[in-house]
């Protein structure tokens, strides 16, 4: 596995990973994906990590799958067991993770985008699912994540058009947090992930589970999951140093635990 395909560095609370084949256009191949999936290891593993940002090196994202490993027969490869495509479509994941796009992010970058939690992008972004124009399908999450951020009807017609989805656009439907020039794209991704790191962790993680099965359950299965929420975070130190530090006046200090 190829450690250099994904730059992995450690800011106080923040993981920040960076796709690092940009004479590739950051194309998914066997070792992104075995890579992905072992720093996503180490980034749930991780107690002082509370929040992560996924970012590309160079003027694109991710063009999605490497096309020079399929065409080698190599495409099995594009996935893990865990993970799905790229290591991280289908990841079961507890902590936050934020896209930070610069450049086009289209086909399975797309996908890698909508597997995240949260999306920064530029104002010259570009999203999209070709995959239609090639006879192909979006196998790694889109056909279903699509329609859930931004409706169905503007979701069908990027799917069965193939036609980009301009980063405004984007913003406009739901899909995208923050829409900024390129060179503010990182700067405006690390503010929004030390704002959730901010908060306190065991508290985001059990929110954000609860909330990602928002269109998967109906409303007594998920009160009763926001209730078992509450109810495992009352015996942690951090749901007695909340209220005490609001009392107290000064900020909380958030242990995890």
């Amino acid at each position: 596995m190829g450690d250099d395909v994904i730059l992995y560095e450690k800011r106080h609370r923040l993981a920040i990973l960076t796709l690092n084949r940009p004479g590739a256009r950051n194309a998914v191949n066997g070792d992104v994906a075995q890579r992905m999936e072992a720093l996503l290891d180490d980034y749930e593993a991780d107690d002082e990590l509370w929040a992560a940002i996924l970012t590309g090196n160079g003027p694109t994202f991710c063009a999605g799958a490497d096309l020079k490993e399929i065409a080698a027969g190599n495409g099995a490869s594009l996935t893990t067991q865990r993970g799905g495509f790229g290591g991280l479509v289908m990841r079961d994941r507890r902590k936050p993770l934020v896209a930070a796009i610069t450049g086009s992010a289209l086909a399975g970058g797309t996908e890698l985008a909508l597997a995240c939690d949260l999306i920064v992008c530029a104002d010259d972004t570009q999203f999209g699912l070709p995959e239609v124009k090639r006879s192909l399908v979006a196998a790694a999450g889109a056909l279903f994540r699509l329609p859930r951020a931004i409706g169905m009807a503007p979701a069908l017609e990027a799917i069965m058009t193939g036609e980009p989805l301009p980063a405004q656009r984007a913003y406009e439907l739901g899909m995208v947090n923050r829409v900024v020039p390129t060179e503010q794209v990182m700067n405006e991704a690390v503010a929004l992930a030390e704002s959730i790191a901010a908060n306190a962790p065991l508290a985001v993680a059990a929110s954000r589970t609860v909330a990602m099965r928002a269109y998967e359950g109906d409303d007594d299965e998920l009160m009763r999951a926001s209730l078992r929420a509450i109810g495992d975070l009352s015996v942690t130190e951090d749901f007695a140093e909340g209220p005490r530090a609001f009392i107290e006046k000064r900020p909380p200090v958030w242990k995890g635990r």
